[in-house]
């Protein structure tokens, strides 16, 4: 076939375009496709190159180069094309753009849920306890045993604790024997004392005498934010951090907006985030936080006592504001 020298199919009815295939046919001295119904480009490689408009008489509907005396091809518009662009760009913007107004619809109505939440007042889990004492709290958690441990700070440990009538709590225990314990149960007391909002630890009771200092706290069983970020088994999908991030800028607010006294938390991190079983979070560990006088912008305090990360400002100019 690719030897091929002599193809005469004219006056044959045919019909559809010329295969360009047929350029392969190198050895072939003449050809003809008049008087068919031919139609589409004509090629003009291969033995195409030296044949004229004699070779394609009668098909109508033929295009290519103005040497075989038909029409040209039809182009793709550049103008087209670049409408073609223009509308992809615009779709994919306003793809874009929808996805973000659907994100900060859904910003706006849970910050209303949270503040609707927020505004009412908690009512305390442990009826009838208005203190708790040291042997109640012992037996609950099995002699502070450390299978119950959940955590530990600066100045305390968290036990978990359970007790008779089957309420799960917090207990958390202050290492009284350490400088700035009895400061840190006494500013956790002062401020969480007044403070109601869903977004915030709630203190149950307290057990306090001369040796001994404890806060009953709720129980977080989703225990801390830090642990689900860093964890290799457990994931946080895009909506539940989305939450997360709402729930403590809520907590903040309230902290710094809502409340008749100014509260700068001066710790706050993943550490301090607890997480209840609706993954609500709750910012926690008040033992190293500040209240703004009336009128007050900022105070400067000494060095704060914390594990981990501090922000610039309160280590390095002991400035503590509700503006960073």
């Amino acid at each position: 076939m690719l030897s091929l020298e002599y193809l005469d199919l004219s006056y044959n009815n045919l019909s559809g375009k010329i295969p360009k295939s047929l350029e392969a046919l190198v050895y072939l001295k003449y050809l003809n496709f008049s008087f068919n119904e031919l139609s589409g480009e004509i090629p003009t490689g291969g033995p195409f190159a030296n044949v004229t408009s004699q070779s394609f008489l009668s098909n109508d509907a033929r295009c290519g180069d103005s040497r075989f005396n038909v029409k040209p091809c039809p182009t793709k518009s550049t103008k087209k094309s670049r409408t073609k662009r223009v509308l992809t760009g615009l779709y994919i913007l306003l793809g874009i753009g929808s996805l973000f107004m659907l994100t900060v619809g859904i910003v706006v109505l849970r910050l209303r849920n949270t503040k609707k939440n927020a505004s009412q007042k908690d009512v305390s889990l442990v009826k009838g306890h208005e203190r708790i004492s040291y042997y109640e709290l012992e037996q609950a958690t099995e002699g502070f045993n450390e299978t119950n441990l959940l955590g530990n700070g600066s100045f305390s440990m968290v036990y978990k604790g359970i007790l008779k009538d089957g309420i799960i709590f917090a207990a958390k225990v202050f290492n009284v024997q350490l400088e700035g314990a009895f400061k840190s149960f006494d500013k956790e007391c002062e401020i969480l004392r007044n403070l109601r909002h869903r977004n915030l630890t709630k203190v149950i009771t307290s057990c306090s005498n001369l040796d001994f200092k404890a806060l009953v706290l709720e129980y977080m069983p989703n225990g801390t934010l830090d642990k689900l970020l860093y964890s290799h088994n457990l994931f946080l999908n895009l909506l539940q951090r989305l939450d997360i991030m709402i729930d403590v800028a809520s907590a903040m607010d309230y902290l710094h907006n809502g409340y008749s006294t100014p509260v700068v938390h001066c710790d706050l991190k993943p550490s301090n985030v607890l997480l209840d079983e609706e993954m609500v979070a709750h910012v926690s560990d008040f033992g190293i936080a500040k209240m703004l006088g009336a009128g007050e912008a900022f105070v400067q305090t000494r060095t704060i006592a914390t594990i981990g990360y501090i922000a610039r400002e309160y280590g390095q100019d002991g400035i503590v504001s509700t503006s960073w």
